[in-house]
């Protein structure tokens, strides 16, 4: 089967969404995670204020969270060059209230009551879903004492170093790859065998 082709049946390009989202270290020691997404579409678009060609941008929004080593948001900034009306960057300072909230449990509970609603702006507000597993990522290993929180959860102690445990079924707390950290960070193994298929 093609790209162009699901199940034998044509199709047609009708939307594309995009978002890149990087994270970056910083050299005052804090990380900037950046989300840039973009809406085209595969025709011509006539748009209550405007009309967009075929390719052209109907959203081109960026939004830049800076947060430390605890996942604590510093500041965000967010950025709208193109959008379907000339009001949609009117709400743009309001991403700073972003600042204070940890990227955790209760992440997103915390960012709706902020900038739910008419408080802030729907696709603005979506990016920070994958920006905070982005930030995550950007993290993880980059950390001092990370070794040491895995030696601490190899023992049974909570680990921040871990917070992807339980939050899905390959990082479930009795699955395979939690045991495979325990079984390597308590030195007894120095690779555990994985199953061929992965």
């Amino acid at each position: 089967m093609s790209q162009n082709d699901t199940a034998g049946v044509p199709r047609k390009l009708a939307h594309t969404r995009q978002i890149v989202c990087s994270g970056y270290t910083r050299e005052d020691g804090l990380y900037d995670i950046e989300a840039h997404m973009t809406d085209t579409k595969g025709h011509d678009s006539a748009l209550l204020f405007k009309d967009v060609p075929v390719g052209g941008a109907i959203h081109d929004m960026w939004l830049t969270i800076t947060v430390d080593e605890n996942l604590v948001i510093r500041a965000a900034h967010a950025r709208t060059d193109t959008a379907p009306t000339p009001w949609c960057a009117q709400i743009n300072e309001a991403y700073a209230k972003l600042a204070g909230i940890a990227i955790g449990n209760g992440f997103m509970k915390e960012v709706k009551a902020r900038l739910g609603g008419t408080h802030g702006c729907t696709h603005l507000t979506e990016l920070l879903g994958p920006m905070a597993t982005t930030a995550f990522q950007t993290l993880m290993g980059l950390q001092s004492g990370a070794h040491e929180r895995l030696a601490e959860f190899a023992g049974g102690a909570p680990a921040p170093l871990l917070p992807m445990l339980d939050t899905c079924h390959a990082w479930r707390a009795d699955g395979d790859v939690v045991q495979v950290l325990r079984e390597r960070t308590a030195g007894s193994v120095a690779r555990t065998e994985v199953p061929a298929n992965v």
